[in-house]
C-alpha cells in the first residue's frame, strides 16, 4: 500500500516538473495510500513489540 501511494505521489508531482496538465483529483487521493501504508506498518511494529514484551510474556505463563 505504501509503494502504491509513493508511486502515485511521484506521478502527481511529475506535471509540476514537466509543465503538463495536472492529473485529476483522484490521483491525489490515491497518493494518500502512502501515509496509510506507513501507518499500517507502524501499527504492526507496535503490535509486535507489545506482544513480545517481557512483561507481557511473563503474564502468559
Amino acid at each position: 500500500m505504501f509503494f502504491i501511494g509513493a508511486l502515485a505521489t511521484l506521478v502527481t508531482v511529475a506535471p509540476l516538473f514537466l509543465g503538463t496538465e495536472p492529473f485529476p483529483p483522484i490521483a491525489y487521493g490515491v497518493s494518500m495510500f502512502m501515509g496509510l501504508g506507513f501507518l499500517i506498518a507502524g501499527a504492526g511494529v507496535v503490535r509486535s513489540v507489545w506482544l513480545s514484551s517481557p512483561k507481557r510474556a511473563a503474564s502468559r505463563t
